[in-house]
């Protein structure tokens, strides 16, 4: 397989599946129990990262590396992202449906997050840090942008120690499924794509 077709990706997104490669074949998961940080007020920003967001230490852009993003998101010891993946999202960005978010500083990129937005969701897929804090101001960032566009859900698949912090909660398939409804409509059936 070359790649995944964007149809097949944004109608698993519609249904609450995502992929994952693993020992090279391509796996589709829906979670019993969902990751969810939230977009109102119960977003969390803990103490020290506040610090370091008084101080700036990384220019934030959105959606210049996008690759770069993904494959370091792919720099550790056991990936779940491997070419097809990287190739299915990338094309997927070429469209319009995925996004990065990106933390630089003179050294270059030093951390960021990728994710799929469809609607009124966005999925976020992996985020990476080479330098303290990267991955966290980016996930701000993305939460300030995913705010002001009105995006109502803001997936992360599964829940982490790491996320707790933001205020990240888990809920039951069958609630993700609602407020997934909620955000983007039916499930997608048929999409416009240009090519």
């Amino acid at each position: 397989m070359e790649l995944i077709p964007p149809q097949i990706l944004l109608g698993a997104y519609s249904e609450g599946v995502f992929p994952m490669a693993e020992d090279g074949e391509l796996q589709w998961f829906s979670p019993v129990m969902r990751g969810l940080i939230p977009l109102d007020e119960s977003f969390h920003i803990p103490r020290g990262l506040r610090k370091t967001l008084r101080k700036e230490p990384y220019e934030v852009r959105f959606d210049s590396a996008f690759e770069e993003v993904m494959l370091g998101c792919a720099e550790r010891e056991e990936t779940w992202i491997d070419k097809v993946i990287v190739d299915s999202y990338t094309e997927l960005f070429r469209l319009g449906f995925a996004h990065s978010v990106e933390c630089w500083d003179e050294g270059g990129l030093q951390g960021g997050l990728y994710g799929v937005q469809y609607e009124g969701a966005f999925f976020g897929e992996s985020m990476f840090s080479r330098k303290t804090d990267a991955s966290k101001v980016a996930l701000v960032h993305l939460v300030e942008r995913l705010r002001a566009e009105g995006v109502q859900l803001l997936d992360t698949q599964w829940m982490t120690e790491h996320l707790t912090q933001f205020g990240g909660r888990e809920v039951p398939r069958d609630e993700y499924l609602q407020l997934l409804a909620e955000a983007i409509g039916p499930p997608v059936t048929e999409l416009n794509i240009p090519s």
